[in-house]
């Protein structure tokens, strides 16, 4: 696909993030992660005015706890009484939807970037995005990481520390590095 480094990130293919205009929209959403994360809790509530806005989408009662980063924001969904514990990374370069009721322990980590393999690639910026999606009622223990691409089912667990590496069905509780399946007690 021809075309600028923004659609190439949204076709999901490769693109350089060392772009002006991607670094504009970087800028953007550092704006407001600062205010979101520098607001005293009661003015700030569940989410600091210019993190709402910039958000792809917020539900009824979705709750992001400071600090918090993420690199665009605008890619980010946010299901009705969703939880982001504090110190949560998303870097949503592609899509990242989080369900209805789904909880988010502290320092969880989202990648949807993927670098290149050649480090002429990497030096130049070259990277490709790829979704992540948590399904509704889900429960993402506290420092575990999920990698782009990957799709966690409604009611699945993954435990504190685990590296997610491919896709969790539904109600399937996985721990680890990289995740695997365990029997729920």
């Amino acid at each position: 696909m021809a075309g600028n480094e923004r659609a190439k990130m949204a076709a999901g293919e490769w693109y350089t993030c060392l772009d002006d205009e991607l670094e504009a929209l970087r800028v953007t959403a550092r704006d407001a992660v600062f205010e979101h994360n520098s607001l005293p809790p009661r003015q700030r509530e569940n989410l600091g005015p210019g993190l709402k806005a910039l958000l792809g989408g917020v539900g009824e009662g979705a709750r992001i706890e400071a600090p918090f980063h993420c690199a665009y924001g605008f890619n980010i969904v946010l299901g009705d009484g969703a939880f982001l514990n504090a110190s949560c990374t998303i870097l949503d370069t592609a899509s990242v939807r989080i369900g209805k009721g789904t909880l988010l322990g502290p320092n969880v980590q989202i990648y949807c970037a993927e670098h290149h393999k050649e480090a002429a690639g990497r030096q130049a910026g070259l990277e490709i995005a790829r979704p992540v999606e948590i399904g509704p009622h889900a429960w993402i223990g506290g420092s575990a990481i999920i990698l782009g691409g990957v799709s966690i089912g409604e009611g699945a667990i993954v435990g504190a520390g685990a590296v997610v590496t491919r896709d969790v069905p539904a109600n399937m509780t996985v721990v680890g590095n990289p995740a695997r399946a365990v029997k729920r007690g």
